[in-house]
């Protein structure tokens, strides 16, 4: 079956039975259930937080869709994050992360190595070798990267790395928040989970923020369920729906906006005032054809070098249709400076080891008018 025709019918192919015939996911909202009144049933439900009937039903569509045993979904694509490192390492293991990835997870792992004595080696994984030697020189449980990495926009080999993975035994993740399952599978690519963020494009309303795990693994499925149901991280029953809202409309929505991308960052190629241009879905970019082979759809975010800081905070400052907001994947257009917000905690050299400058902006295409965003960008810059 193809995704499109899965998640136009989600109902029908959710697993979570529906006597009433709903034409869409219902909601229960209720914190408990009556055991009495559920006998003869296959699935007993009595506590939202370990079970939801909307939630069990998000869960099994993102687990059909990305080719796994099982998924649990989250609050938030951070608490996702958590969840997988708590089911993975323990107090004083050692986690390898792709350099450029995105700031949150460099603030959790932060936490996590005062806390737990966690420890983290960033790499470049574009340069498998070097992944391979880092590797032998420590005992890692755990590798993890993004895809378009974010904010930098490199493509990652996924088969390669997976299968460093599988040659010294460490379990490969993978943040597919950028790409989502519409455009790559990374299970399909021999990682062990993929985590993502349905904040953004999945949702693509910024209405909920919310998370997801889901692992090809039926033990691991089993112990993520565990944890998050012991440590409180289930997504809510009403957050479920409004992720499941998305879900329909999510690749022809991608697919519109990757063209508008395409056109924008074309244009802002040739602009006097840009220095670079990073979006994977550009003949020059250094990952091209790595790109075309592993992803169906190029994700609807970029980044752009402009010639100074001022620049870029004047580009911002005088769009009228791009928001300085942060995360992406909306239906709205946006722009942020990486370095003033999810990478503020950076000095300039760590910017620079992640090829990250202060004139720097990340862009997110969203649902407009493709000529109406060019002209916006080209008053914004005049």
């Amino acid at each position: 079956m193809k995704l499109e025709t899965l998640l136009a019918n989600i109902v029908h192919y959710c697993d979570v039975p529906d006597d009433k015939g709903a034409s869409h996911l219902p909601i229960y909202n209720t914190a408990t259930f009556d055991l009495k009144r559920q006998q003869g049933n296959d699935r007993i439900y009595d506590y939202s937080r370990s079970d939801n009937p909307t939630r069990n039903a998000l869960e099994n569509i993102f687990s059909r869709a990305e080719g796994g045993a099982g998924c649990t979904c989250t609050n938030t694509g951070v608490s996702a994050l958590a969840l997988l490192f708590d089911v993975t390492l323990r107090t004083g293991d050692a986690v390898l992360v792709e350099k450029d990835c995105y700031g949150g997870t460099y603030r959790l792992l932060d936490v996590l190595k005062e806390k737990n004595n966690i420890r983290t080696s960033y790499v470049d994984f574009s340069k498998p070798d070097e992944v391979e030697q880092v590797i032998t020189q420590g005992d890692y449980k755990l590798i993890l990267c993004e895809s378009p990495t974010n904010p930098g926009m490199k493509i990652l080999d996924l088969a390669a790395i997976a299968a460093l993975a599988k040659k010294y035994g460490i379990l490969f993740a993978v943040d597919n928040s950028l790409a989502t399952f519409a455009s790559q599978q990374p299970l399909g690519f021999g990682a062990d989970f993929s985590v993502f963020s349905t904040t953004k494009f999945v949702s693509g309303h910024g209405s909920v923020t919310a998370g997801a795990i889901v692992s090809k693994d039926p033990d691991m499925v089993k112990k993520v369920r565990y944890l998050s149901n012991a440590e409180g991280r289930a997504q809510s029953p009403f957050d479920a729906f409004l992720v499941s809202l998305g879900l329909p409309t999510l690749p022809y929505r991608m697919r519109i906006q990757e063209q508008s991308t395409l056109k924008i960052a074309m244009f802002l190629a040739t602009h006097p005032d840009v220095v670079q241009v990073k979006f994977p879905g550009l003949p020059d970019h250094p990952q091209y054809d790595l790109a075309k082979k592993q992803m169906k759809i190029m994700p609807a975010v970029f980044t752009v070098n402009l010639v100074s800081e001022s620049k870029a905070e004047e580009m911002i400052r005088k769009s009228e249709l791009f928001g300085e907001k942060p995360s992406f994947g909306s239906s709205d257009s946006r722009m942020e400076i990486p370095s003033k917000m999810s990478h503020a905690t950076f000095s300039e050299a760590d910017l620079v080891k992640i090829g990250l400058t202060r004139a720097t902006v990340r862009i997110s295409v969203g649902l407009e008018d493709t000529q109406d965003l060019i002209d916006d960008i080209m008053h914004a810059l005049k």
